[in-house]
């Protein structure tokens, strides 16, 4: 593949930054956009010096810089959003917007060159929080989205990126706009942080300090967890394939664990001395929290689409996320 110019908007969060370094690492040129609002610089330092990257420190709620690094583009990676649950159930508003109007934004400019017969390939980024409350075990890309009462902020996130998915495939419809949506699943690995609610950096955190594991409820809600490296790999894989565009994928793992088999899991792997302790949700955010108990991804249709398989399972990246957070305490 030639070298392409890439667009990452959010390309300093934890996702945006490997997708970053991976595109760099195949020869692409990357234009990295991002507020740092839940991004830090310091995850791209690994390539801030790489001639290659254009990195700017800015908002991409910003129409004039939206139109500029969008017509340069022959690539557009929209990652950036609201990121976590803490963030969320604390800034609702924040939430919506941030989740909707940069892809507006993004979108209407695709869009238009679109219409000039310019139809360049976009990745919109979404998540599992869509399918709200649905009840399946396990979660396929045509199931009924199930939202709680807007009486609970939670749901504001899922439906925020619902829109997302609306407009993206809608623009493919009307414009013929090759955009291909992918629903992240619990994305783990090195650079995450805990501080926006991510339970697997939080509990390996704790676990490395001896300090107690704080599980939420009961700990027998199930998840899966995927390393982002696994989750990179098939974001770019989608937008190269043309026959992907106009349609939604999952990403992640399809391994299920629960939260509190993953404490364990944890404590062992780091060989901590830690107790585990657990906490209501009330008292975790606030008394209008809601959670999922389930949240597992049916994979067949990426699997069909790109062959996509995870290469590294649960204890690898337990493994990696507890090597990068030692590095970090030491330097």
């Amino acid at each position: 593949m030639d070298a392409l110019n890439c667009l990452v908007t959010g390309g300093a969060g934890f996702i945006g930054s490997h997708l970053t370094e991976k595109l760099l690492e195949q020869g692409h040129r990357v234009t990295v956009v991002d507020d740092l609002s839940t991004g830090q610089k310091e995850n791209l330092q690994n390539v801030l010096q790489n001639p290659r990257l254009e990195y700017i420190e800015d908002t991409v709620e910003d129409e004039a810089l939206v139109h500029k690094v969008v017509d340069q583009a022959d690539r557009v990676y929209h990652l950036a959003a609201a990121v976590g649950v803490a963030l969320i159930a604390k800034q609702p508003i924040q939430t919506i917007e941030r989740n909707i109007y940069p892809t507006q934004l993004i979108l209407n400019r695709l869009g238009q060159r679109a219409e000039r017969g310019e139809r360049i390939p976009c990745f919109i980024a979404s998540t599992s929080e869509v399918y709200g409350k649905n009840t399946k075990e396990i979660y396929a890309e045509e199931d009924d989205l199930v939202f709680g009462a807007t009486t609970k902020p939670r749901w504001s996130y899922g439906v925020s990126k619902a829109i997302d998915e609306f407009l993206a495939l809608a623009f493919y419809k009307e414009k013929g706009l090759p955009a291909v949506v992918g629903r992240f699943f619990n994305v783990v690995g090195p650079r995450q942080s805990g501080a926006y609610g991510m339970v697997l950096p939080r509990f390996v955190e704790a676990a490395i300090h001896n300090n107690p594991l704080v599980v939420h409820d009961d700990g027998h809600q199930v998840r899966c967890f995927a390393h982002v490296d696994d989750v990179v790999r098939g974001v770019i894989q989608l937008i190269e394939k043309p026959e992907t565009a106009g349609r939604v994928y999952n990403i992640g793992s399809d391994e299920p664990v629960s939260i509190l088999e993953l404490a364990h899991r944890v404590m062992s792997r780091v060989q901590s001395q830690s107790e585990i302790t657990f906490q209501s949700y009330a008292d975790a955010y606030d008394e209008s929290f809601e959670d999922i108990r389930r949240r597992v991804p049916d994979l067949t249709r990426i699997r069909e689409a790109i062959g996509y398989h995870a290469t590294k399972n649960l204890d690898d990246i337990i493994d990696a996320v507890a090597d990068y957070q030692r590095s970090e305490t030491m330097e």
